[in-house]
């Protein structure tokens, strides 16, 4: 009946993208074989309609079976053939249909609208765009072109709201548990306060707050970057108000989210401006992975059960609410598409009249084949029991035991455990961690991750399991026995045949496990590791350009280290002394000073050059880098860069220190770009000739070395230390972290790149302060030196803007091979 009944039918399917659509198409174009289908996709910001179904779409492993049936050559004939594709989207009036999208839609048979924002997390008014008036969009559109085809609109089973006991498959409001709201009225404040949070965000009390907390997460930046990220806060801000309102006008109607909410306020604008277009609604309880069809376990993505049972298997979730006894309504995928082609073969229902009348069928188990909540407790601790999970140490994982407290009491834990994490990661970010230190950094950021996801979990999915609603399927049912045997073998949709024992151990749970990549299997790792990769893909023969910050990233060692060491190279006794008071003194201003803006500083700070004989300066550097540069060197660093040159890479060194400073390592590169200081009288005068590289300047020098040279940043790899260098490392395709700083570490960790821990040659003699042996020798920039002992060198007294210039005047040299 079923496939006679939709043979030649044109069927309109939005939501192919999704979990269910996909399992919707799939299904279609192998069990019903003479109809054809037309997708509703919306474009991607950098693809097409075409490129997003073939690659979004038709490339997932639910076609398998198809193309295992067909090949590949007849997969790809049956698609040219059978299914269509234009543009357009739900949450636009008129679904934003061009003249052949309207022209498609005119010729169809059935609209299976599957479309929907299933977060139940969603900001308020993305959800009532997507949920509440798509369908109603449909409606609309099918009206104005003046067709009539059957539209069978995919709801759930939650609009029923928090309430006991059965609910049946009746509309919206026909039942005493719902509270009568005006749906446009609803529309109406969910834009008005997407209007007040975006006006609120952009107060300048709200602004400021923003750029206080971009700079807390990416220290001296630079502009640019710190604007992004500003403006990255605001959003998500105003996202985060946004679910708030969601969730609490949701409660205040008695709905466990706006998910809910906006469903079935959904389906009341529907049925109030169909016009004449025949309505069916389908309403599936939970969706998981697939009881068959087109594989036993096949799923698309994480569903809601999915995160849970993953950090249960960790040890990550202690407890859970939830009622013992209660029912967890869960479906499997297949079993709602079977019931949806089903309902759209039947075709709509008429009253004795021969009107067309709106039904509603509900997909559930809850009333037909219950799986109690403690059932599917002990067979998910069970599984876990006999096939844990394992542990970065490759030990087995103990799961624990839940004692089902009330949610209160769960949030109340884990939202105390997530303050004293905050406290504890505020310190942490006060002290000068870098490298493998950050280690304690990383696991409390994992730590707290860890407590967030739970919380949410809880958060949002704790209603579901307090849940105590019996979901009827009178209709389903009388549906499946109007099915003769051919169809019922072909499309199974009986929730009776499920034995949930199987389904959890052999089917779900497997399917849970293996799309998860988590591991599995005890012992050490004998895959290689993810640094290795990343090591690998650095060290690729293809890349073209390797660019190296100095500064703890080739050695440990600053600009006011190399200052002090030559500064103190000629002091007598006294005035090395009060040099070294001075500097002490003057240490934190600095420190503050370059955290707060690199380039700033050094302008200031270079003015200590002032006066200083270059000729005497270059003998003393000479001397400064077997003394202090040399010692402070990581020997991982300088083979890192001998690898790149030796795999025909070019290598540039581009630093802030300063150009007379870095001549001994001149012949480790093929081209070093360092800032400079302007002469008189063959003495520096202590003003910048330009800007400094650093931070956005370094990656705008950077990409002019690149353009310059012909090299492709895509294939370019760059180290570095530091936030502030975050401008040149986002700049080429393959980032390194050396060393990194706190911030620069999470940000390296949550961006996948590569981190490097190196450090220096054990053995070295490290002075404890940058101080050179005194010398003989003349005494030029001694004696002007102990002139300026007296005088304060802190920032607050110095002027900072004079030797501002642009980046053209820095000094790039050429390297001498060895």
């Amino acid at each position: 009946m079923i496939r006679e009944s939709l043979d030649g039918k044109r069927i309109f399917l939005t939501g192919a993208t999704g979990f269910l659509g996909t399992n919707v198409l799939e299904r279609l174009l192998r069990s019903v074989p003479g109809c054809h289908v037309t997708l509703l996709v919306r474009p991607g910001r950098r693809s097409s309609i075409e490129q997003r179904v073939k690659r979004e779409i038709l490339r997932n492993d639910a076609f398998d079976r198809l193309r295992t049936e067909h090949g590949k050559d007849g997969f790809e004939q049956l698609c040219a053939e059978r299914l269509a594709v234009v543009a357009g989207d739900v949450s636009r009036d008129g679904l934003g249909l061009d003249d052949a999208g309207r022209a498609a839609l005119a010729d169809v048979d059935v609209v299976i609208h599957s479309a929907a924002t299933v977060s139940f997390d969603s900001p308020l008014d993305s959800a009532v765009e997507v949920n509440l008036l798509g369908p109603t969009r449909i409606a609309r559109t099918l009206a104005d072109l003046g067709v009539t085809p059957h539209l069978v609109a995919v709801s759930t089973c939650y609009v029923a709201g928090s309430r006991r006991g059965r609910a049946d498959e009746e509309h919206v409001g026909d039942n005493a548990f719902f509270v009568d709201v005006d749906w446009q009225a609803e529309v109406d404040g969910a834009r008005r306060a997407r209007s007040d949070n975006e006006a609120a965000s952009r107060t300048p009390e709200k602004l400021a707050e923003f750029r206080k907390r971009a700079r807390r997460e990416l220290g001296a930046a630079g502009g640019p970057l710190l604007a992004e990220k500003t403006e990255q806060l605001r959003s998500r801000w105003v996202a985060e108000r946004m679910v708030d309102a969601g969730r609490a006008r949701a409660a205040s109607l008695g709905w466990p989210d706006a998910y809910a909410y906006t469903k079935a306020l959904g389906e009341r604008a529907l049925l109030a401006n169909r016009g004449d277009v025949p309505v069916s609604i389908v309403r599936p309880s939970i969706i998981e992975s697939a009881w068959a069809e087109p594989k036993p376990g096949w799923i698309r993505g994480f569903r809601m059960a999915e995160p849970v049972i993953i950090s249960y298997a960790r040890g990550l979730l202690k407890e859970f609410p939830g009622v013992p006894e209660g029912t967890v309504d869960v479906i499997p995928v297949d079993l709602v598409t079977a019931a949806i082609i089903a309902v759209a073969a039947r075709g709509p229902e008429r009253n004795d009249d021969g009107v067309h009348q709106p039904d509603v069928v509900q997909v559930a188990s809850g009333s037909a084949n219950p799986l109690r909540y403690k059932r599917l407790v002990d067979l998910v601790s069970g599984y876990f029991t006999e096939h844990p999970l394992y542990d970065r140490a490759g030990q087995p994982i103990v799961v624990p035991t839940w004692s089902f407290p009330g949610r209160g009491r769960v949030q109340g834990q884990l939202t105390r455990a997530k303050n004293v994490i905050d406290r504890t990661e505020k310190a942490l970010a006060l002290l000068p961690l870098r490298g493998r230190q950050t280690a304690w950094a990383t696991q409390l950021e994992d730590t707290k991750a860890d407590v967030e996801r739970a919380l949410a979990y809880v958060e949002l999915y704790g209603a579901y399991a307090e849940c105590e609603a019996i979901y009827s399927v009178d209709r389903l049912l009388g549906l499946w026995d109007a099915l003769d045997d051919a169809d019922r073998s072909e499309f199974g949709f009986d929730p009776r045949v499920i034995d949930w024992d199987h389904y959890a151990t052999k089917i779900h749970l497997p399917s849970v496990i293996e799309h998860a990549r988590v591991r599995t299997t005890p012992g050490r790792e004998r895959t290689q590791s993810r640094s290795d990769r990343l090591r690998k893909q650095v060290l690729a023969p293809e890349r073209q350009l390797a660019a190296f910050d100095l500064e703890n990233t080739l050695i440990a060692s600053n600009v006011v280290a190399s200052y002090a060491w030559l500064a103190s190279r000629r002091l007598d006794r006294s005035d090395r002394v009060r040099f070294t008071l001075q500097a002490l003194r003057d240490a934190p201003g600095w420190l503050a000073q370059d955290r707060k803006d690199r380039s700033d500083f050094l302008r200031f700070f270079y003015r200590n050059y002032d006066g200083a004989p270059i000729g005497q300066l270059e003998e003393d550097a000479a001397e400064m880098f077997s003394e202090l540069l040399l010692a402070k060197s990581f020997p991982a660093g300088i083979r890192r860069v001998r690898e790149h040159r030796r795999l025909g890479h070019r290598t540039v060194l581009i630093t802030g220190a300063l150009d007379v400073v870095v001549d001994p390592l001149r012949p480790l590169f093929d081209d070093v770009i360092a800032a400079s200081l302007g002469s008189e009288g063959g003495r520096l005068n202590g003003e910048l000739t330009a800007t400094p590289p650093t931070g956005e300047t370094r990656a705008q020098v950077l990409a002019d070395y690149a353009d310059e040279h012909g090299y492709d940043l895509a294939e370019s790899v760059a180290y570095a230390d530091s936030a502030s260098d975050l401008p040149m490392l986002e700049l080429v395709g393959f980032p390194v972290a050396v060393n990194p700083e706190t911030r620069l570490a999470a940000l390296a960790r949550t961006r996948g790149w590569l981190v490097e821990d190196w450090g220096k040659a054990k053995g070295m003699a490290t002075p404890l302060l940058p101080m050179a042996a005194p010398a003989d020798g003349r005494p030029g920039f001694t004696e002007r030196l102990g002139q300026r002992l007296e005088r304060s060198t802190t920032p607050s007294r110095r002027a900072t803007t004079k030797g501002r210039s642009t980046t053209k005047g820095t000094t790039t040299s050429k390297g001498r091979s060895r």
